[in-house]
Parts: C-alpha cells; structure tokens; sequence
C-alpha cells in the first residue's frame, strides 16, 4: 500500500486512506512517468537482456541516464544489479534496487509549536501551489495553518498565496509589494497556529544576490525561534532534468534543504531526476505531485515510483 498523509505527517492517529484512493493516485502516477518507462523499455526490448553481455548492461546503463537517472546513480544501480543472482526478472529487480536508493521513508518535521516549513525553488517550480495543497492537507489532519507570503515581487503572488489560504482555512500574512521578504517571514512565524509555511520568491540557483536574500530569510526566521525553520522544502520541477540536480545542490547549500517537493509529472517529465537527487546529494523526496487536483499531491512512495518508473 502507498504511504498515507497519517504517515507523511507522523500522525499515526489519521484515518486510512482507502486502496481505490491509493490505487487511482498509483494509476495517474505511472501514466506521468511513461515517458521514463517507454524509454527502458525500448533500451531494454532490443534483445532479452543477457547477464553475460556487455552489450545489454551498455543499454541498460544508456536507457536510466536518458530518464535523468544520473551517472553516478547509473552506476551504482548497475553495481548493485550485478551482484543479484536474480535478473531473470530484470524489471522487478531493478524497480526493488531504485526504491533501495531512495533510503527509508521521510515525515515532516511537524514537532514543534509552530512547525515552520520554508518552501524554495526555482521560477514556476508550482511552491505556491503546492504549498497550497499541503495546507490543505494539513487542515484536513486536524493542523491550524498560518502562510506566510514572503514572495514580495512576484505579481499576484501574494493574491494567488491568500486564496489558496482561503480554501485551507489557514491564516495569511503579507506585506508590501517590494517590501523585505524577511520581515514577512519574521511576522509570519510568529503566528499562533500549529504549523507556519513561508513562501519565497522563486529565483535561479545562480543569482547569487537572490540565493543571499533567501539566506537573510532563513536567518532571520532562526533568529525568531531555535531551531527554525524545521523544515526547508525545495520544490523541483521534474520536467528540468539534470539541471534539477544542481539547483538541489546549490539551494542546500544555501538554506539547508531537508526535502524535495517532485512536481510537474505531467507525462513530459522523465522523473528519474528524483533518484539522481536523493542518491547523489541524500535528500528525501517528500512529496509528489501529478496534477493540478488537491489530491494530486502526494507522499511520496519509493516502492510506487519506482514500480511506475520501470516496465513490469
């Protein structure tokens, strides 16, 4: 079975989610990763693969670099795959080694009173939205919310961030178009709900002005209260590939990412820059969206993405 919000949450409280539920997410997720999928698969349907041939392992090693996999995931899957005794299911065997990388499962950080979550990324990763169907979510299992709307360029930013708030039911907190994204973030964690998630203006993880602003943020919020914030939430448009990996890289280093938000599975998107990210810098995939839906966000399954991700 999937994992739960009850279990992404730490709730273990939370009612069970019924397997028409699970399964219909498990259904639209495969969907968005065939592009991955269908690529393995016509590597892989050249000739049945031969543990023998250096050939079929050349393949198999072309075909998870092109779905984004990454070299040095690449590699240790390979590594670990020629170790098996069991590849006459190579498709199982591979699906079992993807989610391994993955490592154990992730919960958020939602121990503290307030829980604050700060939300970064990229231009048009979707923060916004997804930071609106997690506080959905949240108010669902019984949280108080408080957005904060430290996106103070962004047009509409803040209108777009308040009516997601409206349909939480969370409080919001703005400020000035222009105004210290900081300072909004200041007020914003200073709310009397149970958990506060800070929204930040997207910028490139190369315009080092913006990734020092971003830093002034996070500063600022651990200046308020110990500890914050708890957790750092990068949000990675699956459709950017590789390039996903190194915005992973250089937001961490910056702000301290503790999870990734994998959004954007649209069907265009190769999704294996998930394994790339979680092997090569140790970051767990939190959350997974697939659509525009509120329950198109998702916890995150390892067993399930990497069961979509390869050819049965």
């Amino acid at each position: 079975m999937a994992r739960s919000w009850g279990q992404l949450l730490g709730d273990s409280d939370a009612p069970a989610e019924s397997e028409v539920e699970q399964r219909g997410f498990f259904g639209r997720l495969r969907e968005s990763l065939g592009k991955s999928r269908r690529a393995l698969t016509e590597q892989l349907a050249v000739a049945a693969f031969d543990p023998g041939d250096d050939a079929s392992w050349e393949r198999l090693e072309e075909a998870l670099i092109y779905a984004d996999v990454g070299v040095r995931a690449t590699a240790e899957l390979i590594r670990r795959l020629e170790a098996r005794q069991d590849l006459n299911e190579l498709g199982a065997a591979l699906a079992e080694e993807i989610a391994a990388l993955f490592g154990e499962p992730a919960t958020l950080d939602l121990a503290h009173e307030p829980a604050v979550l700060l939300v970064v990324g990229v231009n048009g990763t979707g923060k916004t939205t997804t930071i609106g169907k997690l506080a959905d979510k949240l108010r669902e299992h019984g949280r108080t919310v408080t957005l904060g709307a430290a996106d103070t360029f962004r047009a509409a930013a803040e209108e777009q961030l308040e009516i997601w708030a409206q349909r939480a039911g969370a409080r919001f907190v703005g400020g000035e178009r222009g105004g210290d994204p900081a300072a909004v973030a200041y007020d914003a964690v200073g709310s009397d709900t149970d958990v506060v998630i800070v929204d930040t203006a997207g910028r490139l993880h190369t315009q080092t002005n913006l990734m020092d602003e971003l830093a002034k943020v996070r500063r600022v919020i651990a200046a308020r209260i110990d500890g914050a914030p708890h957790e750092v939430l990068l949000v990675v448009d699956a459709t950017t590939g590789q390039n996903g990996l190194q915005q992973a890289r250089l937001f961490s280093e910056v702000v301290g990412v503790t999870g990734v938000a994998l959004t954007k599975l649209d069907g265009s998107a190769k999704g294996g820059i998930a394994v790339a990210i979680a092997y090569e810098l140790g970051l767990p995939v939190k959350l997974v969206g697939v659509g525009e839906g509120l329950d198109d966000l998702r916890p995150f399954d390892a067993g399930d993405f990497a069961r979509a991700l390869v050819a049965e």
